[in-house]
Formats: C-alpha cells, structure tokens, sequence
C-alpha cells in the first residue's frame, strides 16, 4: 500500500543497512592486530568472496563507486598482481578454511577485464580457494552490456558464475546521454538471449529513479521494455545528488533532475508496474519473480543481507579483495584503503592493505539481529530476542520504545501480544520506509546527515 502522506513524513537522509554498523562507523585508529586476529576464521565455514575491480572505460556521470576510469589495460596487468598477493597473504590468516559458496565480482566494471586477464584471476582464487558448485553456490559478476563479449560469458559460465547482474539504469535516450551511459534497448536484448542461451537461470537489473530529464512518461516507457525482458530480479535505486562529495555528479545539470515530489511518483509508478508483472516485493527497492531464491528465503525467515545487498548466503564469512573492498567476519569489519596508491604501497610492503574497521560490541550485535529481521522479514520476534540475548526489551530499550510509539500510532507497525509470543511487524504501509524504522535502533546515526534520503 502506498500512502504519500506518510512517506513525505518520514522521507529522510538515512543508511541501507547493509551492515550494522554502517561503513562511517569504521575506525582509522584501531589496531591492525585486533582485526586481523578477528580475521581468522574456523575452518567449519564457508566463505564468501568479494573482488572490487575498480576500473571502468567510460564515465557514468551518476556513479558515486569507487573506481578508476581509464582506457589501459595494463593498468588491470598491475592491479591483477597485487590482488594474487592480498589473496596469499588473507589466505594464511584464514585457518585453512577455503570452500567458497558465495562469489561476487563488483566494480567499477568487471568485465573491464580482457578474457585472458579474467582467466588469470580465476587461477589465482582455485589456486588458495575452493569454488565449490555442488550445491547452493551463489557466483556473480556486475557487467556492463557495452563492454562484454560472448567469450566473457563462456568463461563466467564455465566458472560456475550463475547469476549477472546488468546496470539499465535507464531506456530513455535523452536520460541516456544526461548521464553519459548510452546502451540502446537492442543491445540489452541481445545480451539477455545470450545470457539465457549461456543458461544463466537468474539475472538481475538495476534502474535508478531520479535521473536528469526523466518523467512519468519516459519512465513508463523504460519499465514497459523492462518487464517485456522479463529480468529475474530488478532494483529500483534512488539517485542521490551528491556534487559536492562525487565529481563526476558536477557534470549533471541540477535543473533537470526530478523534484522530491515526482521522484516519489517515479518510485511508486515502478513499485506498481513490477507488482503488476508479477514480481514479488523482497523489500526496500528490490523486487524479483515468485520463483526466484529470494522469495523462497523472505517466506521460510532465511532472508539476510549484507554489502551484496539481499542474499540467501550471509551466513558466510565475507572476505573482500582489492581496493575498498570490505570483509565482514567474526563480529568485525575490515576494509582496505580505498586510495589506489596506499591501497598498492601496502601489498609492495607485504602488508594487508588494511584502512579501518571496527569491532562489534555485544551491543552491537543485538542491535544488528533487529535490523536485520526488520529490514529482511518485515517483522521482529521481540521474545526470540529476548530469549537470545537474555534481556527485556521493554527495558533495553526503553528510549526506542518511545521513539517508536509515533510510528504505531501512524499505522506503520503493529505490535502483536499474546501469552506465547511478543512481535512487531510492518504494515503494509511501512514497507517502503523500513529504513526509518531500523533507524530507531540505529545508536550510531550521529553520522545520518552523511547518508542520502531513505526514498
């Protein structure tokens, strides 16, 4: 249910929780030994991996990644180097445990690399790790439609990568060349019949409202295209404006972007055509078929999320290579510098190019669980909790149960009370602002003017 009253009310700046603490809570003082020590891991479990490639041959004028835009390969020869030593160097910190069920290639753009210079990165990580296939695995590659071949998807597809994740963004031409990504709805159709072709069973789509020049009308026209490809899952994102912290983002006219009122009309428009598709809402901006492993997930309470954003393998140990790239192990984060040159004088140094990071207290975790079941199931098991973690919740957090009675009173959460069980949920109309209420629990949003507006 869409009710614009209430998302202009709480329509504020806020995190997307794909970790609690969020990234701005990191610290640049702690010490390298307690993370790395946080960093070894028991040998029982499975490892995620994520491989940041920063490097991109066009500029997108929206993007606010960590990234490196350039038209030499070479430069990938070099960063391929110091990834192969970031590898042996965490894998002897790893106690031995190398079976990977979750892999994930972000950028930047992936696919920047040459086929032969993927196939060396492949060899580097079956050289200190297991890619095991035989089961539920989760491998994924971000691509760029412009900048791939069929060779490309040969090699991801022998490798077991099962899932490819396509920045749409957007079909209008004239947004197109606002934002400098010119990719023609041809060309993503083509991609798409290879992909199937390939057998590439889940693939995924982002969109972005809120781009210069776009109107109902035109967006209308973009989701008509996207639901006729018929994309396993879709992400609408919000673009936030941000010239000020993101260069590239000056070059983008702010006259022409949507104002607050129609960028929430563009949001609801998507939200109701994908409804109509037949997609199912997982939560926040993602959507995704009936079938797909999401929705399996959302229904039996499985559902997490993490700095892939909704997955079914967070139980994982994350471990991330390359520059920025973030690990999530053992109740820490650890992420690397995200300046190309620490990033390289580090792994010349022989070094873990380690930036900050942080250490969760128990706290912490507590607090991380609620946002988590929130943000994932629309619903928290306030006696599971309690029974957990051996608080009251009432108690604990005295000062939140304030802070949510406003938020009852509008409708958006109901607490459900009987002799066997203490819950609260979110009404249908509290779906799209899920992120205020996890920011309820949130004791580190100080920092909440660092963060874009929550829709």
């Amino acid at each position: 249910m869409w009710d614009q009253n209430l998302i202009e009310k709480y329509n504020v700046s806020g995190p997307r929780y794909t970790s609690y603490p969020t990234a701005l809570s990191f610290d640049k003082d702690i010490k390298r030994i307690l993370l790395i020590d946080k960093m070894m891991t028991s040998a029982s479990r499975s490892l995620s991996l994520y491989f940041h490639i920063p490097f991109c041959a066009h500029l997108c004028y929206y993007c606010a990644c960590n990234k490196i835009v350039t038209k030499q390969q070479s430069k990938a020869d070099e960063y391929l180097e110091l990834l192969e030593e970031e590898v042996r160097l965490k894998s002897l910190i790893l106690n031995d445990t190398n079976r990977v069920t979750q892999l994930h290639f972000g950028g930047g753009t992936p696919t920047f690399l040459t086929v032969n210079q993927f196939k060396k990165l492949f060899a580097i990580i079956e050289q200190y790790f297991t890619l095991d296939t035989s089961g539920d695995h989760d491998f994924s590659v971000e691509i760029d439609p412009r900048q791939v071949s069929s060779e490309h998807i040969d090699l991801l597809v022998s490798k077991g990568i099962n899932r490819i994740s396509i920045g749409v963004q957007d079909f209008d031409l004239t947004v197109q060349k606002a934002i400098h990504r010119v990719q023609t709805f041809e060309q993503i159709t083509e991609l798409m019949q290879l992909l199937r072709r390939k057998q590439i069973n889940s693939i995924n789509f982002d969109l972005i409202y809120g781009l210069p020049y776009q109107s109902l009308n035109n967006f209308n026209l973009t989701l008509d295209k996207v639901i006729a490809l018929k994309p396993d899952r879709v992400s609408v994102f919000n673009y936030a404006h941000l010239p000020e912290r993101f260069a590239p983002q000056r070059r983008i006219d702010s006259d022409t972007l949507p104002d607050a009122k129609l960028k929430l009309e563009l949001l609801e428009l998507a939200t109701r055509r994908l409804l109509e598709a037949g997609y199912e809402h997982i939560g926040m901006d993602h959507f995704a078929k009936p079938s797909d492993p999401l929705v399996t997930a959302k229904l039996q309470g499985r559902l997490q999320r993490n700095f892939q954003g909704y997955t079914t393998h967070a139980e994982t140990a994350l471990i991330g290579f390359g520059c920025s790239a973030i690990s999530d192990i053992n109740d820490a984060f650890v992420q690397n510098h995200t300046d190309m040159n620490l990033y390289k004088n580090s792994i010349l140094n022989g070094q873990l190019p380690i930036a900050k990071g942080y250490i969760k207290t128990q706290d912490d975790i507590i607090r991380h669980q609620i946002i988590m079941q929130l943000i994932c199931n629309l619903n928290l098991d306030i006696s599971a909790i309690e029974a957990c973690y051996g608080i009251c919740f009432k108690d604990y957090f005295a000062n939140e149960v304030l802070l949510l009675q406003p938020m009852i009173d509008d409708g958006i959460l109901n607490i459900n009370l009987t002799s066997s069980s203490y819950t609260l949920s979110v009404s249908a109309s509290g779906r799209q602002i899920i992120r205020c209420i996890c920011m309820v629990f949130d004791k580190h949003l100080p920092q909440r003017t660092a963060y874009s507006k929550v829709i």
